[in-house]
């Protein structure tokens, strides 16, 4: 081994670099580099013919000593070490240091930046999953020997039949405070008989099968997750296809099926239990008997604002169920990715249900419906 040496620099300013400019001579080197730096008042010229050998370290020192010398500076240099010192500078020129603090304004605009991807790419596999389920629904529901009942009536009674309680209280409890906000408004003008109306139109429309697509989506969607996500980690999944069964149709369309079929009849029960919990406060509150509330349903009702809510039922019951069998086949395999994938369930399924409600909305007072 040749120890490296740095002689100069002479009273033309020219520094001979030698020897084996490596790893194991880096200490002394790095303090040599610093000294020259330190002497020099000029310009200097670096000829480094007599290097014997270059490693990256060496070159990483070598770099350091061009720092703030002219590109033409360096002479002699062999073309291998040539080569490998302009890519340890390119390198070093895409490196970004460690410690380097990051603007506050550039990490908003990179995290804004980043969900936005994130947003476009769940939408993206939302509508190939959606494309994927009404390519397999045709082909199942016309062959019944791939019909699976059993499963389906499994996911009826717990996506619906044990939702009722909950869905009951809560549209009844709504309807209670919807009832009580329109007294407090209403009654200023002598026209708190309206309540009635406003109690009628609303869970007919919207509050109906709104809020219970809402509590079927944290109720049931993020369960949807939470049972492919523990059979992906527990590689139940690749065991179907390995059965030459598709997941498709023994998990995701019994799934969708059950919603589809449960969410309108939750749906129907909500409106009932909502406009009760309004008769219940106008009995007690505005001295509007129960004959005169069901009297005035039957004056102003239009049949036509229960088609409207519930026509948006099944189209909620779909997305819900896709989104949660979706986030659910996205799953990696530890308890961590399940539980965040379950939260995300629910948070795009209730996202996407007011976002198409809100659509749903500007659509029907467009057509006049």
């Amino acid at each position: 081994m040749n120890a490296p040496r740095i002689d100069g620099p002479d009273a033309q300013g020219e520094v001979r670099l030698a020897g084996d400019w490596t790893l194991a001579h880096a200490p002394a080197l790095g303090a040599s580099v610093g000294a020259v730096r330190h002497r020099a008042d000029a310009p200097l010229r670096i000829d480094a013919s007599a290097i014997t050998r270059l490693d990256t370290a060496g070159a990483s020192l070598l770099l350091d000593l061009l720092a703030a010398l002219p590109p033409d500076a360096l002479q002699g240099l062999a073309p291998p070490h040539a080569r490998l010192l302009d890519a340890v500078a390119e390198v070093r020129q895409e490196a970004v240091p460690a410690d380097a603090p990051t603007p506050g304004l550039v990490r908003f605009v990179a995290g804004m930046g980043a969900a936005l991807v994130d947003v476009w790419r769940n939408t993206l596999q939302l509508v190939a999953f959606l494309g994927l389920l009404l390519a397999t629904l045709p082909g199942v529901l016309a062959s019944p020997r791939r019909w699976r009942l059993t499963p389906l009536a499994v996911q009826i009674e717990q996506a619906g039949l044990n939702a009722v309680p909950i869905i009951v209280l809560l549209t009844f409890l709504v309807g209670a405070v919807v009832a009580f906000l329109g007294a407090t408004v209403l009654r200023e003008f002598g026209a708190a008989l309206y309540t009635v109306d406003l109690i009628v139109y609303s869970f007919l429309r919207e509050f109906g099968v709104l809020l219970t697509a809402i509590m079927v989506a944290g109720r049931s969607g993020s369960a949807f997750t939470a049972q492919l996500g523990s059979m992906k980690s527990r590689e139940e999944i690749d065991a179907i296809r390995t059965l030459g069964m598709s997941p498709m149709d023994v998990l995701v369309v019994p799934r969708v099926l059950a919603l589809v079929l449960a969410l309108p009849m939750l749906t129907v029960l909500a409106m009932l239990s909502g406009v009760f919990g309004g008769a219940a406060v106008c009995a007690l509150a505005l001295d509007i008997s129960p004959t005169m509330y069901f009297s005035r349903i039957q004056d102003v009702l239009e049949l036509r604002h229960f088609w409207v809510g519930l026509s948006k039922a099944p189209v909620f019951a779909v997305m819900i169920a896709l989104i949660g069998c979706l986030e659910g086949f996205k799953v990696s395999g530890s308890a961590e990715s399940v539980g965040r994938h379950t939260t995300s369930s629910v948070v795009q399924s209730i996202f996407v249900v007011i976002l198409i409600d809100a659509l749903a909305a500007v659509f029907f007072m467009e057509m006049d419906w």
